[in-house]
């Protein structure tokens, strides 16, 4: 009832105007539930961070994270979140989070208990029936503890003991881990998706010119994309079609400042280039939309009236499943990171030597990158087939 009241008392307002600060970060249909779910410190260490220059993805993990674990503290033990958190309370959170789905078949008190997951059920927090994937735990977890610094607070529960405890439980947890885009958009999917973007309308055109450059960039993350802007993209002196071939016929070519991104930051220079026909897709949508500064990519109503603001990540993962569905596909089999390992993944199909296609895709981890690159090379290895040779 406490809860309730506070909701609509004066904090909770004066929280919703402080992260109306935080407007160009936080989406707006968020804004209103965090301030319900966090306190006054909570929104100024999300200030503050902001204020320090903290990335706006990181930021909106932090935030998104930060409102999970007050209301699972609440809904656990019905008081707020404490800071410092103790370690139990931390492997409190491990044990309703990473479980053995097995064990909870002949025992219902494993686990997350059913009053702590109806509540976060009720307030949209928890979509899942079975135990968390151990990297999002992971994240919280890391989130939670970046928040106890950022407070100027030890996070008391990294100790031995408590690691320890999260390699079991992420051991019990038999849950595979679940990529964010089941299936790779490889070049044959990406030419039927571009297929169905034929229409002279300008939604085609931006359609096109989405996909085209988050692909051809190397496969950029849907939130590089929302956020790119013009004064990002230079137009460079065309190049030969081949390479080997100074006389053959120019093909256009863009360079794209990348600026801030996960891995990296708005001053190191990164930047990807687009050749071909993804310059060209990229350079008629600009034209056709009269768009000569600001957000690159943007809404477009039913009218054919262009946005002023940028679209959102959520908006262009719609716009990929959307031309999933338009080109015959599931579309819970895609989504927008779906260009990210296709990009990859067609790399190795075509013979691009790994380095270079990290030069473009901007992969910091070998590891991550070759995981898509090895998953295109693998059926056409010897490896997997010692029996068929």
């Amino acid at each position: 009832m406490d809860q309730v009241t506070d909701r609509q008392d004066g904090p909770h307002l004066r929280r919703t105007n402080e992260l109306d600060a935080l407007a160009g970060i936080l989406p707006a249909d968020r804004r209103e539930a965090l301030a319900a779910l966090l306190t006054d410190e909570d929104v100024a260490t999300l200030k503050h961070l902001a204020e320090e220059g903290m990335g706006a993805n990181t930021l909106r993990a932090l935030a998104s994270d930060l409102g999970y674990l007050e209301s699972w503290a609440l809904a656990a033990t019905g008081f707020p979140l404490p800071w410092p958190a103790p370690e139990g309370l931390a492997l409190k959170f491990l044990a309703h989070h990473l479980w053995d789905p097995v064990r909870r078949e002949t025992d219902p008190g494993h686990g997350m208990p059913e009053a702590v997951a109806a509540g976060l059920k009720a307030e949209g927090l928890l979509r899942t029936k079975g135990p968390h994937a151990p990297g999002t735990v992971r994240r919280r977890l890391a989130s939670w503890a970046t928040l106890h610094r950022w407070r100027g607070l030890a996070p008391t529960f990294a100790t031995p003991a408590f690691k320890t405890a999260l390699k079991f439980a992420v051991r019990a947890n038999a849950r595979p881990p679940q990529r964010k885009s089941p299936r790779a958009v490889t070049r044959d999917v990406l030419d039927r998706l571009l297929a169905t973007c034929v229409l002279n309308r300008l939604v085609d055109r931006r359609d096109r010119a989405l996909l085209l450059t988050a692909f051809a960039s190397g496969g950029r993350r849907r939130s590089e994309l929302a956020s790119l802007r013009v004064d990002q993209i230079e137009a460079l002196p065309p190049v030969p079609a081949n390479p080997r071939d100074p006389e053959s016929a120019k093909l256009p070519c863009l360079a794209i400042r990348l600026g801030r991104t996960k891995r990296g930051n708005a001053d190191d220079g990164s930047r990807v280039l687009l050749i071909g026909r993804p310059a060209e897709a990229l350079i008629t949508w600009l034209d056709l939309a009269g768009i000569t500064d600001g957000a690159v990519f943007r809404a477009i109503d039913r009218w054919s009236r262009i946005g002023q603001g940028a679209i959102s990540s959520d908006a262009i993962n719609d716009i990929v499943k959307r031309r999933c569905r338009l080109a015959g596909f599931d579309p819970a089999l895609f989504s927008a990171h779906g260009l990210r390992s296709g990009y990859l993944t067609q790399a190795a199909r075509v013979g691009v030597p790994l380095p270079e296609a990290m030069q473009q895709s901007q992969h910091r981890s070998v590891q991550q990158a070759a995981s898509y690159y090895n998953d295109g090379e693998r059926p056409m290895g010897k490896a997997a087939r010692l029996y068929s040779i």
